[in-house]
């Protein structure tokens, strides 16, 4: 399994909408320039993250997006999906009959499922609010580092 970039831009315009737009909407426009990724290629991406729930519209002039529920409440898993679809490292074996099938069968439960059920539940307890908080921090330590 590899994020795709939709997968990548999609959680760091997710992450700006957090870490920007303090209960107001932010025009795509402005997510754009600060992300330095392409209007229409977020509109696709907004789109998609809409659809799915994770953020609401509001027309208007003053218009734009925000999330439609807390950071807190949204999870990374929940973006990643809904712009990557099932998160999977391998296909999921035929229905073949024989001794391959059984092979299939072992290797799908003891070595792939456990994968994906690794991913699914790391991705699932990290939120927005969380990675907020780890940027922050970065970002702090970054200002009080020193060079000699």
């Amino acid at each position: 399994m590899k994020i795709s970039t939709k997968g990548r831009y999609g959680l760091k315009a997710m992450m700006d909408l957090t870490l920007n737009s303090f209960g107001e909407p932010l025009n795509l426009k402005s997510i754009a320039e600060r992300q330095n990724v392409s209007e229409k290629y977020l509109e696709h991406i907004f789109s998609a993250l809409k659809k799915s729930g994770l953020i609401k519209s509001i027309k208007g002039t003053q218009g734009g997006y925000i999330l439609a529920q807390s950071a807190s409440e949204t999870t990374i898993g929940n973006v990643i999906r809904a712009l990557e679809g099932d998160l999977s490292v391998a296909e999921k074996a035929s229905g073949e009959e024989g001794d391959a099938d059984i092979l299939d069968q072992c290797i799908n439960s003891n070595v792939y499922e456990k994968i994906d059920n690794s991913i699914n539940q790391l991705l699932d307890s990290m939120t927005l609010e969380d990675l907020q908080m780890e940027y922050k921090k970065m970002n702090m330590n970054k200002e009080y580092m020193f060079y000699i």
